[in-house]
């Protein structure tokens, strides 16, 4: 079995201009779980972003959003994970994905950064360990030849918003699993439902 989630990080970048775009989803959602668990927010200039603490049948579960850029999530990621004595495939990172539609949430152990700036800076930041945990967010993909970059940046249209937010509300409901450490139980629960849009 492999072992709890500690660390729950949401990717995205700072500041109003980025706030609920497609590419802050990550930071989106664990924000939701916090309000959600009633989690206060604090300012960590070691850690480089906000932290919050959670208690989640008697296991710690600590979130983090950096508030560097996406391209240096891996400091704030480092910084955290060093002070806390937590290790890599004690992490789980949040973060949108092109390769799955809005309406979809999928878990991964590993693997490599597949072009997301944020994952491939913490892999880099982490000596090159890539057996971190993510919950991948789908935002879909804008199509060949389209701008990435401009499409990630802005908002999603409403009805891709509300799509989103149901598969956010279903990926929260595995969090009690994570913090136990029942990784199989997690991905079964969340898998299992009928993640893509009706």
């Amino acid at each position: 079995m492999v072992g709890a989630v500690r660390l729950i990080v949401g990717l995205g970048n700072p500041g109003p201009g980025y706030a609920h775009t497609r590419h802050n989803a990550g930071a989106d959602w664990v924000r939701l779980l916090a309000a959600e668990r009633g989690a206060r927010w604090r300012r960590e200039a070691r850690f480089c972003g906000e932290v919050a603490r959670l208690e989640i049948d008697g296991s710690t579960l600590w979130l983090l959003v950096p508030e560097t850029y996406m391209n240096r999530s891996g400091q704030a990621v480092a910084a955290v994970l060093r002070f806390h004595r937590i290790s890599p495939p004690e992490a789980l990172v949040v973060h949108d994905e092109l390769d799955l539609s809005p309406g979809m949430a999928r878990l991964k152990r590993g693997g490599g950064h597949g072009g997301h700036n944020g994952l491939r800076d913490i892999i880099q930041a982490l000596g090159g360990a890539r057996d971190f945990a993510r919950l991948r967010i789908g935002i879909g993909h804008p199509g060949p030849g389209a701008d990435v970059v401009g499409y990630v940046l802005r908002r999603p249209a409403f009805e891709e918003s509300e799509r989103m937010r149901e598969a956010a509300a279903r990926a929260l409901e595995v969090i009690p699993a994570l913090a136990g450490g029942d990784w199989d139980r997690a991905v079964r629960q969340l898998h299992t439902i009928d993640n893509e849009p009706g």
